[in-house]
């Protein structure tokens, strides 16, 4: 595997600084789950085991997110669920495991929050990326950048077998990308070349 993974077990989070990526390589994953994006900024709390993301949105900027995701949010923050890409989309996002709605949170008339969470107790971390494609385990996705495309892929019969599903999804684009899981996330960074094994029930996120 090339690029980054992610482990979801259950140990405790890693601290200290980020690991630097490869040179040549764009994401960047903020160890201090703090930072900004184009109209809003965001911050991860009560990490490792009851993850909360907190976003403030500025005036008429729009964040998207799993449908069941939203905590909280401010009153003048509109919310609108749609199936994105169509009925063929839709379909396709219920067979990698996710909703067939997407939720679209939009501050109108100034600055909004919006607190999101992942179904189960467990963390969550952000990824910022810059146009290369990231694959993340069905039922790991949690929110993004509204500009980020995310589409359903066959994820071969080992993903099957241990019993993740037939497909994951692949998300590609500018922005914010929150990844969730059951238990802690551990940030693995790989050397060019360099092969690690990871079980797939454990497997969150990696680049593509």
């Amino acid at each position: 595997m090339a690029g980054s993974t992610f482990c979801g077990g259950c140990g405790n989070r890693l601290g200290g600084a980020s690991p630097q990526a490869p040179a040549g390589h764009t994401i960047q994953i903020d160890a201090d789950s703090k930072g900004q994006g184009r109209g809003y900024t965001y911050e991860v709390l009560h990490q490792p085991s009851f993850s909360l993301a907190v976003l403030q949105l500025a005036a008429e900027t729009s964040i998207q997110a799993e449908a069941g995701a939203m905590v909280s949010m401010s009153a003048n923050v509109e919310l609108q669920s749609q199936m994105k890409g169509g009925l063929f989309g839709a379909l396709k996002r219920a067979a990698g495991g996710e909703s067939a709605f997407i939720s679209t949170f939009t501050a109108r008339g100034g600055p909004g929050e919006v607190t999101l969470a992942p179904g189960s107790p467990g963390d969550i971390a952000a990824i910022e990326l810059s146009g290369q494609p990231f694959f993340v385990q069905s039922s790991s996705y949690l929110a993004g950048d509204s500009s980020l495309t995310v589409d359903t892929k066959w994820g071969g019969a080992k993903t099957f077998f241990s019993g993740e599903g037939l497909f994951v999804l692949m998300v590609q684009g500018q922005g914010l990308l929150l990844v969730s899981s059951f238990g802690a996330i551990h940030r693995k960074v790989l050397r060019p070349g360099e092969r690690y094994v990871v079980d797939t029930g454990h497997l969150v996120a990696w680049e593509g």
